[in-house]
Parts: structure tokens; C-alpha cells; sequence
């Protein structure tokens, strides 16, 4: 058996144990393991001759695709740390983003192009573009990567990005270089920054070593007893770590996944359940509530299935009851994690129904525990902040040591760091958690965390609004929407629609406001803040 060092390592073993095996479906094309590896090798072989070098950072700025698997794993076979993009991330917050990382390259696609082309980053050097079958038509200039690659060393690649060189992604990997990669790096090299919602307003980017992010993939694997013949269904965003984690836990086993870019056609996502036989079905609350709505889903035959997962927020009573009703041969899994150390705990499905309101004891190879305001120790059934130690606890968040020191305090042994994460549990006497609630004003709509500081300051840069306050609201499919309350200006003619409408077009998706309510005042605290406890009552 292959002992997995690198993430990267996924693939690559896999691609020696199951070379002709299909790896990946999407949209109709199905990969091997070998031909994934080949694409990725020539991908990591081009970012290596233009002198992407180790621990430098990789943007993907895609949605679900094979593209974005393969820059993934060339990311990581470069000895590049990647950093995956909501594809709905308008261009102040990717500018941000990029700017912050001190981003060398970026992988988009064609549809992007005008997003990535508009901002202002120095530190880019390049850009990588797929889809573009006819890229003059499409209004892209491209650059044979060979001029990229000769003029590495010299100060002509360093520019703002509006005249970066542009690469073709289907070049690349088609005929690009061949060569076998050497892994160049060990396990606690970064793997991968993902920009989390911070309460602060500007995301925060979580870094994850390669020993984190195996380690998470190791235990949840193990708990789940995933083995190659697993066929995981994927309509989660890659950028969301549930979704990202997909990819990487079935390459670990050698597994298949099932791509998709959504659950917005649940039929068809039923249907290809049925054909693919697939056997592991990880969802959101939002997916599971949309599911048992659906009148007739008796008609599909979803015996193939082994396993339901549900984390991001908790799963109502009522939905595992009925999920167990409609499929009383799955095991369901209700789990309880945060992007700072990908799970934190599992419930066994033979534990549902003797506490179906539990999320679980820690995962394999790690240790939880709850502590007051003291950070002392709390016994069964009282209230305190749950603390996560293991080696999946991520390595900080990029460039915030004060922010980093809030989260990852010292533990009780000689030099080590554990995670303060912030959310308040209990514990019953045989050691199951139970959420209780956040300790900071994060929204968790659609399974992504949402920061309420990040779109008002959004709302306040639209002329006419002068106080904005979001809170999330209880919502049956969501688990929480995002509503805004607004104070106009006296005499401004914006309307809800008005403002719905500016959120679409500078918020991701999930992040866009569900309602919006013009009020004439917020009430305020004694200290000048807006009471938002009594807008939430």
C-alpha cells in the first residue's frame, strides 16, 4: 500500500494502480487516471519552465470542470501552493484576493476573461486561459508560452495584468512539454490557501499544508470506508472545501467522481446517479431539503447508493427522518467541520437514532474538546468553545498573525498550537458534540460562509445608502438566508429591486441578499453600533 507525503501523491499512486481507469466524469467526457496525470504533468512542467518555484501561489478562477482538477493537481506537482476561486467572485474581491497572495498565475476561462483582464495586479505575471475554441473572435490575444518561458528571468513578464500574456490552456496541455514530475517538496510545504469569510470583512486565506490536508483526506476516508470501487457524486463548488475535498479524498482511494456544476437540475443529477451507480452522495442542508421535495423521486432507482454526507450547517431532525424513511439501506452521515481544518467530528449512522441532534465525536487522528472563557476544561452537558487538535488544524491565515493568534492558541503539551474555532458546543457524558451556536455574526447560506461586514461594505460604496446592517434569517432550504436592512438617504429613489440587483452584480451568488428592507432608522447600542440582536429577535 502507498504511503500518501503530498496531496499531489493522490493522483499520481493512483495513476500507477489504475492507469486505464476512468478518474473523472463530466458533462459527458470521461478521463482515466493516466490521462489526468499526463495533462497535469505537462500543466506543472509549463509552470516550472516559467519559473513558478516553491510555495509560490496558484489561482484557479474556475467553476466545476475537468480544467480545474488538472490545475489543481499541477499546481501541487509544481510544489505550488493553489488557491481555489469562487466562479462567481466579481473583480474588487478576486483583485483582493490576488493582491493579497501576491498571486504569480491565474487559470480562468474564456467566459472570465473580461473579470481577469480589468483588475490591477502586479505581482501577475500570467494568465492561463481555457474554453476559447476561436480566441480571436472571443477578443483574446494569446502568447505562445515559449516567449513566456525564454523571457522568464527578464522584467518584461512583470506586468499589471490588463497586459499579461495570455496561454492557452488546450495548448498546454495537448502538446505542451511531456515530462515526469518529480515532487520537489515535503509535507509541510504549503498546499493550498483558501479564502475563507472573516468577520473583519476581507476574506481570510486559510493555509493548509500538504500533512493537513492528507491527514483530513486520510481520517475522513477512513471513517467513511471509501475504497476504489466508490463512485462519488459532485455538485458542490471546488472552491468550497466539502467540494474540493471530493475530488482529492477519491483520488486518494481511486475512486471515480461524477462532476457537476450544481444541483440546480436535480433530475438530471438523479438520473445520472442511476446510470454512473454511483455509491457516495455528499450534500448540504439545502440539497437534502430540495431532495425531500421532490414527489417523485420513488421513481429512480437509487440502490447503487452507500452513503449520504451532510455537513456545512446542522441537518434538521425532521429531514434525517425522512431521509432514513425514503432510504432506510443508506448510511447518513451528519458531520460538523470548518475550512480552518477541513472535519472536526462524525456522527455513525447507527448513532441517528439514539441522538439524531448530535454531530458526532472527533474524526480519526484527532482530538476534541470543549473549554469556557478561560480556556479551562468543561465537563458533560456544559456550554464553552470547542477546540480541535490534530494534524488536519491548518497552518494559520496568510499574513494575519493577529488574526491567526485569535484561533490557533497554545495547547496543553510543549510547543504545539490547537484551533479555537469559535463556534460554542456541549457534550453528553459518552462524548457526542452539539452545536450550540457561532460566537461571531458568520452566516452559513447554501453551505458557505458569509460575512455580513463583506456585504455591507459592499452596500455602503452604492450612492443613496447611508446605515446598512445583514443579518441571516432561518430559511427551509437554505438553512439561513441573507437579509439586508437599508437606511436611504432622504430623497433617494433606490428600490429593494435597485439594490438586489447592484448586490448581484458585485457579490457572489451566495452571498446576494435573499430580501432587502428599506427602513426609515436602526436602532442603535449604547456604544453607537447597530443593534442587530433586535433585528435577528
Amino acid at each position: 500500500m502507498f504511503r500518501h507525503i503530498l496531496v499531489n501523491h493522490f493522483l499520481e499512486y493512483s495513476a500507477e494502480r489504475f492507469p486505464d481507469k476512468v478518474a473523472l466524469i463530466h458533462q459527458g467526457k470521461r478521463l482515466t487516471y493516466a490521462e489526468i496525470d499526463s495533462m497535469a504533468n505537462r500543466l506543472a512542467a509549463t509552470f516550472i519552465d516559467m519559473g513558478i518555484e516553491r510555495g509560490d501561489r496558484v489561482a484557479i478562477f474556475m467553476d466545476n470542470s475537468i480544467e480545474a482538477v488538472i490545475a489543481i493537481f499541477a499546481s501541487l506537482k509544481a510544489a505550488a501552493a493553489f488557491m481555489m476561486i469562487n466562479h462567481t467572485t466579481k473583480a474588487e474581491k478576486l483583485e483582493y484576493i490576488l493582491n493579497n497572495s501576491r498571486g504569480k498565475v491565474i487559470l480562468t476561462q474564456a467566459g472570465r476573461a473580461g473579470i481577469v483582464q480589468s483588475i490591477n495586479c502586479p505581482h501577475l505575471q500570467t494568465i492561463i486561459m481555457s474554453g476559447s475554441h476561436n480566441p480571436h473572435e472571443a477578443g483574446i490575444s494569446y502568447t505562445p508560452a515559449k516567449e513566456i518561458i525564454n523571457s522568464r528571468h527578464t522584467s518584461c513578464i512583470m506586468h499589471q495584468v490588463p497586459n499579461a500574456p495570455i496561454l492557452s490552456y488546450e495548448d498546454i496541455v495537448n502538446s505542451g512539454k511531456m515530462a515526469t514530475i518529480t515532487s520537489r517538496g515535503i509535507d509541510l510545504d504549503l498546499a493550498a490557501i483558501l479564502y475563507t469569510s472573516g468577520s473583519t470583512g476581507n476574506p481570510k486565506g486559510v493555509m493548509l499544508s500538504h500533512l493537513n490536508m492528507v491527514s483530513a483526506a486520510h481520517s475522513i476516508t477512513t471513517y467513511l470506508e471509501n475504497d476504489e470501487n466508490d463512485v462519488i457524486m459532485n455538485m458542490l463548488p471546488l472552491s468550497f472545501d466539502y467540494g474540493l475535498y471530493q475530488i482529492l479524498m477519491a483520488f486518494k482511494i481511486g475512486g471515480t467522481v461524477v462532476l457537476e456544476k450544481s444541483f440546480t437540475y436535480s433530475h438530471e443529477i438523479l438520473n445520472l446517479i442511476v446510470k454512473e451507480r454511483v455509491t457516495g452522495f455528499p450534500c448540504v442542508p439545502t440539497i437534502i431539503a430540495i431532495l425531500l421535495q421532490l414527489n417523485n423521486i420513488g421513481k429512480y432507482d437509487l440502490t447503487s447508493l452507500r452513503y449520504i454526507t451532510n455537513t456545512a450547517d446542522t441537518l434538521p431532525v425532521s429531514h434525517i427522518k425522512k431521509i432514513r424513511e425514503l432510504f432506510p439501506w443508506i448510511k447518513l452521515y451528519s458531520m460538523y467541520g470548518l475550512t480552518e481544518c477541513k472535519r472536526v467530528s462524525y456522527l455513525p449512522p447507527e448513532e441517528l437514532e439514539r441522538r439524531p441532534a448530535s454531530v458526532g465525536k472527533g474524526m480519526p487522528n484527532e482530538e476534541v474538546y470543549i473549554v469556557n472563557e478561560m480556556g479551562e476544561k468543561i465537563g458533560p452537558g456544559e456550554i464553552g468553545e470547542l477546540v480541535v487538535r490534530g494534524a488536519n488544524v491548518m497552518l494559520g491565515y496568510w499574513e494575519m498573525p493577529e488574526e491567526t493568534a485569535k484561533f490557533l492558541r497554545p495547547g496543553r503539551y510543549p510547543g504545539e498550537k490547537v484551533l479555537y474555532t469559535g463556534d460554542l458546543f456541549r457534550m453528553d457524558e459518552e462524548g457526542y458534540l452539539y452545536f450550540v451556536a457561532r460566537k461571531d455574526n458568520i452566516i452559513k447560506c447554501k453551505g458557505e460562509k458569509v460575512s455580513p461586514a463583506e456585504i455591507e461594505n459592499i452596500l455602503y460604496k452604492l450612492d443613496g445608502i447611508i446605515e446598512a446592517a445583514v443579518i441571516g434569517i432561518f430559511d427551509e432550504i437554505l438553512g439561513q438566508a441573507v437579509k439586508a436592512y437599508i437606511v436611504l438617504e432622504k430623497g433617494s429613489p433606490l428600490t429593494e429591486n435597485d439594490i438586489l440587483r447592484y448586490c448581484s452584480e458585485h457579490l457572489e451568488d451566495f452571498m446576494v441578499p435573499k430580501c432587502v428592507e428599506i427602513v426609515q432608522t436602526l436602532q442603535k447600542t449604547t456604544t453607537g453600533k447597530i443593534n442587530k440582536k433586535i433585528l435577528q429577535d
